[in-house]
């Protein structure tokens, strides 16, 4: 039996892209309402999901349980710690739809990314973010690359090490990603950034890289996805998937915070040089603010 960590929902909705069609039911029908499911019987769940109860039994087993005793057990202790550590956020439900006001699209909008970023935190390996720091740390050069919306988290990566003085690229297109990654070595790192782990060009990205010899790092909301079988690191985010999912709404914000944490880790641990390296960048940059009269400065 795994252990209980309060994250087997976030574990499900992970494991969907690599489900097959009938598991994928299944996996629906826990993360929908996860405390109602967790009464239901394996009969009970295979009749929903219209599917067998053998299929049921490999489902909660392929998730790391033995027995649908201990799966209901751990599926209502984390249903109640996601309802416990909802933000105080107006009751909403559901994905955005026509009819929706302005109001409605706020709240929607605010809760589904700060329960993104919630769930991100929560389940962020320690481990694989201390590995990815000391990568970082250690690095002659960076690079970044993202595809899409996830290009501008790459990008945001690659400001923030420039900052502390840390030599890092992003590449805007793929070609010369690819042609960047060929001339790496065992003193650089390549990140690449892919809400499903799936994207061709950033996943043909961190393979070119590793065969470089550089060290790989994928931040990434699906474990198992094709970007983490070729990345030596992984940090996954927590994003919720709907059908809005296209507008990279939960999922950009979810690996923002994770550069965040990256970039911060970094920070600190050359935390004089950082200090000095911020200082500078924004002295320099501080005196090109527009000035109002009267004393002030306009972004």
């Amino acid at each position: 039996m795994v252990e209980d960590d309060g994250t087997l929902l976030i574990r499900l909705r992970a494991a969907m892209p690599a489900l097959r069609p009938s598991e994928r039911r299944i996996a629906e029908v826990f993360t929908g309402d996860p405390a109602a499911a967790a009464n239901l019987s394996i009969a009970e769940i295979a009749a929903r999901c219209a599917t067998s109860t053998t299929s049921v039994v490999r489902f909660y087993q392929r998730m790391g349980y033995a027995h649908y005793k201990d799966f209901r057990i751990d599926l209502t202790r984390a249903a109640a710690r996601e309802e416990l550590a909802r933000p105080n956020l107006p009751e909403v439900s559901g994905d955005i739809d026509r009819h929706d006001s302005l109001e409605g699209i706020v709240s929607k909008v605010a809760t589904n990314e700060t329960l993104s970023i919630a769930d991100t935190a929560r389940s962020l390996d320690m481990d694989a973010l201390a590995r990815a720091v000391s990568l970082l740390l250690a690095a002659r050069r960076i690079d970044t690359f993202g595809v899409g919306a996830s290009a501008l988290v790459g990008l945001d990566l690659q400001q923030k090490l420039s900052r502390i003085g840390r030599t890092a690229i992003n590449w805007h297109d793929a070609h010369s990603a690819w042609t960047s990654a060929a001339t790496l070595d065992r003193s650089c790192v390549a990140v690449a950034v892919s809400h499903t782990g799936a994207t061709v060009d950033t996943v043909e990205f961190l393979t070119i890289a590793r065969r470089s010899g550089a060290a790989t790092v994928a931040i990434t909301n699906f474990l198992g996805s094709p970007l983490t079988e070729t990345a030596d690191v992984t940090l996954t985010t927590a994003a919720r998937e709907t059908p809005f999912r296209s507008g990279a709404l939960g999922s950009r914000i979810a690996q923002l915070m994770v550069v965040d944490c990256l970039f911060t880790g970094v920070a600190q641990a050359s935390y004089d040089e950082s200090m000095a390296a911020l200082r500078n960048t924004y002295a320099v940059v501080h005196d090109r603010t527009v000035r109002r009269r009267g004393g002030g400065s306009q972004p």
